[in-house]
């Protein structure tokens, strides 16, 4: 599978475009300096325990306290207290983690009131960002990922992933860490790390030590809540987390960012350096490269599909509703049995794609065309768990229920990706009334010298709709050309399928011109 990254960046935030086989699969948009992602460490301190639902509300700095419930603090939760604690108050023994010794493990059916106190500064780490009134959800057994591995500080445990098949492989990965392994540090091997040797492990465990163990060196007098330690910012996280072989190309916009990208990097896949490419050009990369109109036709309530079939997905407070319709694909009336499992599978593609897209998490309820035969009913769900299989989020699926629906949970730990991709009426902007448009061409016209008289420039960019930009370059004695003799300047149109009918912008080199 091919697989290409696009970063495009812009004033407030940075999209990044996920493309397998041309498709894209997974599009995330981050909020420049954004707080409370997921992995990020805080020291939060405690607001109140609620006995009813065994939990804490705790504040991290957020507009709304933060969930912590008993079940979420891992057992090693009173040592790392104390831990913590030792350095708030600068105590001279305070040492390393590997110096300590660790307390029991709390019960795994306690109270959370024997544990934590009103008032108490405590170690947390968001697992679950806000969502709509929703203030983060926490959990105190903190881990700190790597390339390879995933380092569980006031833990001993070594855990292979479970992909990685092969005992001896297991086995050798398990050696190796036992051997170097500091005392109080536990860690989960990830799938990437199978194969690796001891000098590509060894500097990354030792890494991360470091990068938890110096976080307390500034505890002392640390304003109460703060963030302790930062996750990587989304687009290298994702890096981090997906970049393998089968990438073939990183394109990025932002000169600062594609060295940056390019560095980190470096330092995970050197062999892979080559493939981060700088786009450049006056056409952002989201429309150079085809993912804007992909957006466009994928997000909304109706969803088509090459088939003639369609989707309709409705959003609700509890669940997601996705049907599953075959639209003008007519159902061959003696075989409509096949004819309903081919639109069925096609359908299952597009959700499976759909939800990674969306990023839509909690219940799922899809109601596929009815099937009778039960082979059938078997192969779509087959068929389903092995595209989910590509989700990296934690999912789980029913089979078909007697009346052809079938039910799938996902993870949700962001909120959901919700582009709106209908456009206000560009002929009439909303209200109902329009100018003419025969003016329209004289409406820019009146713009470009407007621009040339209160600019020193020698050329101008102008970015329309390809219908008024075809309309302005046709014929040999276009408007383009006419212009450019009147006002004996390089005037350039360029169409751009993102603007509506009537939108146009006016741009001297990668600037935009105020009108």
């Amino acid at each position: 599978m091919n697989k290409e990254l696009i970063i495009q960046t812009g004033p407030t935030d940075i999209s990044i475009a996920l493309i397998e086989d041309k498709q894209l699969v997974e599009l995330n948009k981050v909020k420049n300096n954004i707080r409370f992602s997921v992995g990020d460490i805080y020291v939060g301190r405690i607001r109140k325990t609620v006995q009813g639902l065994n939990a804490a509300f705790i504040d991290v700095g957020y507009s709304k306290d933060a969930f912590l419930h008993y079940l979420d603090m891992g057992p090693q939760v009173m040592t790392q207290n104390s831990f913590l604690q030792s350095f708030i108050s600068n105590k001279k023994n305070a040492g390393k983690v590997s110096s300590i010794d660790l307390l029991p493990d709390i019960p795994k059916n306690g109270k959370i009131s024997d544990i934590l106190k009103n008032g108490q500064p405590i170690l947390v780490q968001i697992a679950k960002e806000p969502i709509s009134t929703k203030g983060p959800r926490l959990t105190s057994e903190i881990s700190i990922p790597g390339r390879n591995i995933v380092l569980i500080p006031f833990s001993n445990k070594i855990n292979i992933s479970q992909k990685i098949k092969s005992v001896d492989e297991r086995n050798r990965l398990k050696s190796i860490f036992e051997a170097f392994k500091p005392r109080n540090y536990g860690v989960i091997v990830r799938t990437v790390a199978e194969g690796k040797r001891v000098t590509e492990l060894e500097p990354e465990l030792k890494e991360l030590v470091d990068k938890f163990e110096s976080s307390f060196a500034k505890a002392n007098g640390m304003q109460i809540p703060s963030l302790f330690v930062g996750e990587l910012d989304r687009t290298n996280a994702i890096l981090r987390d997906m970049l393998n072989t089968s990438f073939s190309n990183i394109y990025v916009d932002d000169e600062v960012m594609f060295r940056a990208i390019k560095d980190f990097i470096r330092t995970i896949s050197p062999d892979q350096e080559k493939i981060v490419k700088f786009h450049k050009g006056t056409v952002s990369a989201f429309e150079h490269y085809g993912v804007e109109k992909q957006i466009k036709s994928s997000f909304g309530k109706t969803v088509t599909m090459p088939s003639g079939a369609y989707l309709i997905i409705e959003h609700t407070e509890a669940l997601h509703v996705i049907d599953v319709n075959s639209g003008n694909r007519a159902l061959n009336q003696s075989d409509q049995e096949n004819n309903a499992l081919q639109v069925n599978i096609l359908a299952a593609e597009e959700i499976a794609r759909q939800l990674r897209l969306r990023d839509m998490g909690g219940i799922v309820v899809v109601d596929f065309i009815d099937m009778y035969n039960a082979e059938h009913k078997k192969v779509l769900f087959q068929k389903m768990r092995d595209l989910m299989a590509l989700d990296r989020a934690k999912h789980h699926i029913l089979p078909l229920s007697k009346f052809g629906i079938m039910q799938i949970t996902r993870q949700r730990v962001r909120p959901e990706t919700n582009i709106l991709n209908m456009e206000v009426c560009p002929v009439c902007q909303g209200t109902g009334q329009i100018t003419p448009s025969i003016i329209l061409t004289d409406q820019i016209e009146s713009n470009v010298e407007y621009i040339l008289e209160h600019n020193k420039i020698s050329s101008l960019t102008i970015k329309a709709h390809p219908f008024v930009s075809a309309y302005i370059n046709k014929g040999l004695f276009s408007l383009k050309w006419k212009w450019r003799f009147r006002f004996k300047k390089w005037i350039k149109i360029v169409p751009v399928t993102s603007y509506t009918l009537y939108e146009y912008h006016f741009f001297t080199g990668e600037d935009e011109v105020d009108l």
